[in-house]
């Protein structure tokens, strides 16, 4: 079992979550989030006048799957969220001992 977290831009969502549905990853945790990277801030326009933000606004997508699925899902997001700009995001998956599904105690593969 591997968990995948990705941290994509905003503008990038619905494209990422059309290629996962489109190879069957239809549940994943979605949190808004604010970092720094190498793309140091961005400007926003607020009624015509420029403001640097201290900070990148992303999400972080968070998916459990099983490690034969890791490829395609990584595939995936990498494929609909590059603009091939500085800030495209980071995708990082890690080792997962287990799962437990709460309402029916379902363990692993059969819990996601």
């Amino acid at each position: 079992m591997k968990k995948i977290e990705a941290i994509i831009r905003l503008s990038r969502f619905e494209s990422v979550r059309d290629a996962l549905a489109a190879i069957d990853v239809n549940f994943f945790t979605l949190t808004e989030v604010k970092g720094f990277g190498l793309q140091r801030g961005e400007q926003l326009t607020y009624r015509g006048s420029v403001y640097d933000a201290d900070y990148i606004a992303r999400l972080q997508l968070d998916i459990l799957a099983p490690a034969a699925k890791v490829n395609d899902i990584v595939g995936a997001i990498q494929a609909a969220g590059k603009t091939g700009k500085v800030g495209d995001g980071k995708i990082i998956i890690y080792d997962v001992e287990g799962i437990v599904r709460i309402r029916t105690g379902e363990r692993d593969e059969s819990a996601i």
